[in-house]
């Protein structure tokens, strides 16, 4: 049940022309470089890995925490990237004193206030990336020219932004904005401030950058991090007191791309490559995956995932918060003792607590658990007996026929040893519950109006195979487009107040992980079978189709624009960003009551 690949829109389909082009650009654009390009050139050659990570079968490191005082959190993040000797470039986010990814963690009502400051250089050795020239303008604004990062827009390499995925924060400059924010690596450094909404559900959410075109790229290389909305304990008693554990997996390019699969493995079909490079899903379960995976950037390269390593004391209960990190990767994660799978208890999805209505049991326990990129899980986990080898895995996911290939595959070896030291964060004991929410249960709300939407893809040349696909997500009955960043026209209008179902399709033969910006939904029915779930989402999977199928593969989902925050524009889109950048997302407008729809 989860799918991706990366394509090349229709008008460079031919090869000759993708030369031309990119030549033409690229001479275009550094006619017209700004002393940035010039500074960018000089840092280019320096010898310092500005990203550096851990060897494979490395102990898994925490990320540093970074808490609030007196009701504010301040930092500086610096952004940066470094080419590595196998050709793959690595992207960071880093502090003053060297260090990636810390967790932000805050309670409800802080401020956030974070100064991020843009050093990302061009990789002038890197293959042409001919999405950078797809439907941006890898010059949009004239470098000679001071522009207001908070209407640039520009969409280049070089360029980011900040999505604090999950966090209801409102879609404007110096928030949460990712259709105008653009910082350039010639801006000082960039002030994102804002309040976390006093309502805001305690939980996992994270942080990561979305220029269109570019989203992929730069998470895969590694920029993103946890951020904790504190007070888990306060929605789920069961938690209290317990060690808790952040885990962030992300994706990467595969270390051994021509290595084949090890020979403990069984025999595999041969393997078959999308037209994005990366290996299709062959359905055993096994094989080449499509990329590599990293535990709080400890590498588990392909073919023998050496695992990194997790100390537990014997039998300790802690709570694991989990982040897919990953480009376009799908989790289904497992702990096992011996060969047996482990009771693992949910608590929380994509930042939500479970219990979020009387008739919801606090924990769910399962012997696995599916994660989406850009989705969060969070549970509880009994570490393994002294003498007993564990194992945290996780499973092959079916991505279609034409996704990609998420086989079985060890992340870390858990360890039973006495004097194990504890996580660096533990749960305090003693705490008031959470106040009954003002607004009545989402579940129970009779929807406005109910739309329907559909992802769908579309060779470019019907006659090539190997030519480029585009990717939609199309209201119905609209034609299907690429998303167009110059538009500025919304592909939906809704009322702040109003709460709406969408009906989303698959017309595809891959996964696709729908995802929006801003708020929360409730998933109201998978296929027509009707889904009971004590917790919103921001993250979920839409099955995907196969010629065998009567009907396309949907999910039902109530969307909740009664927040205020919600107020303006903001995206819709797959969350596997090759997806994303290709043109699979759209937008909708909040307006106030009172304007005409």
């Amino acid at each position: 049940m989860f799918g991706f690949t990366l394509r090349l829109p229709y008008y460079f389909s031919h090869a000759a022309f993708r030369i031309v082009a990119f030549v033409f650009l690229t001479v275009f654009c550094l006619s017209a470089a700004s002393a940035t390009s010039i500074s960018q050139a000089n840092n280019s050659h320096q010898p310092e890995d500005f990203c550096p990570r851990p060897l494979p079968g490395s102990p898994v490191p925490e990320p540093e925490d970074l808490r609030s005082q007196n009701g504010i959190l301040k930092l500086e993040l610096t952004i940066r990237n470094f080419r590595q000797k196998d050709g793959s470039t690595r992207y960071c986010y880093q502090l003053p004193d060297g260090s990636q990814s810390p967790t932000l963690r805050l309670h409800p009502g802080d401020i956030l206030l974070l100064h991020l400051k843009n050093e990302l250089v061009e990789d002038k050795l890197a293959a042409p990336d001919l999405l950078s020239l797809t439907r941006q303008s890898i010059c949009s604004a004239k470098p000679e020219k001071k522009v207001d990062p908070c209407m640039n827009g520009a969409m280049t390499a070089t360029s980011t932004n900040f999505h604090f995925h999950g966090l209801s924060v409102p879609s404007v400059c110096h928030q949460d904005d990712v259709l105008k924010t653009s910082i350039q690596a010639s801006d000082a450094a960039f002030e994102y401030k804002f309040q976390i909404p006093r309502n805001e559900a305690p939980g996992l959410y994270w942080y990561h950058p979305h220029i269109h075109g570019f989203s992929s790229k730069q998470v895969q290389g590694g920029a993103s991090g946890a951020l904790i909305i504190e007070g888990i304990e306060r929605a789920i008693p069961e938690v209290a007191g317990l060690p808790e554990r952040v885990l962030v997996i992300r994706d990467q390019d595969l270390l051994n791309p021509k290595a084949l699969p090890s020979k403990s493995e069984p025999q595999t079909p041969r393997n078959l490559i999308d037209r994005d490079g990366d290996s299709a899903n062959n359905g055993t379960g096994f094989g080449k995956p499509a990329k590599d995976l990293s535990l709080n950037f400890v590498p588990v390269p392909f073919p023998e995932y050496t695992r990194a390593s997790i100390n537990m004391k014997p039998n300790e209960r802690q709570l694991w918060r989990v982040l897919n990190a990953s480009s376009v990767t799908y989790l289904n994660l497992a702990v096992l003792f011996g060969h047996a799978p482990q009771q693992l208890g949910i608590v929380a999805i994509d930042g939500v607590p479970r219990k979020n209505n009387d008739h919801a049991a606090a924990v769910e326990w399962v012997n696995h658990i599916g994660v989406p990129p850009g989705a969060r899980v969070e549970f509880i986990v009994t570490g393994p007996p002294a003498g007993i080898p564990g194992l945290f895995v996780t499973r092959t996911v079916d991505t279609g026929s034409g996704g990609e290939n998420d086989p079985n595959r060890a992340l870390a070896s858990i360890t039973a040893v006495a004097d194990a030291a504890e996580p660096q964060s533990i749960l305090p004991t003693s705490h008031q519950a959470l106040p009954a929410p003002v607004i009545p249960w989402l579940g129970g709300v009779t929807p406005t109006r109910v739309r329907k939407l559909y992802f769908s893809e579309k060779v470019s040349n019907p006659n090539d195979p190997t030519s480029p696909t585009e990717f939609y997500i199309t209201v119905d009955g609209e034609k299907p487009m690429p998303y167009n960043p110059r538009s500025g026209i919304p592909n939906i209008v809704v009322k702040q107040g109003d709460v709406e179902d969408w009906i989303i399709e698959n017309r595809s033969t891959e996964l696709h992980a729908f995802h929006i910006h801003q708020i929360h939904f409730l998933v109201m029915d998978w296929s027509g079978i009707a889904i009971d779930e004590p917790f919103l989402r921001d993250t979920v999977n839409v099955p995907y189709y196969n010629n065998r199928m009567l009907q396309y593969p949907s999910v039902r989902l109530r969307m909740d624009f009664r927040d205020p925050n919600t107020l303006g524009t903001f995206v819709y889109h797959c969350h596997l960003l090759e997806h994303e950048d290709g043109g699979m997302m759209g937008t909708v407008l909040v307006e106030r009551r009172g304007k005409k729809l």
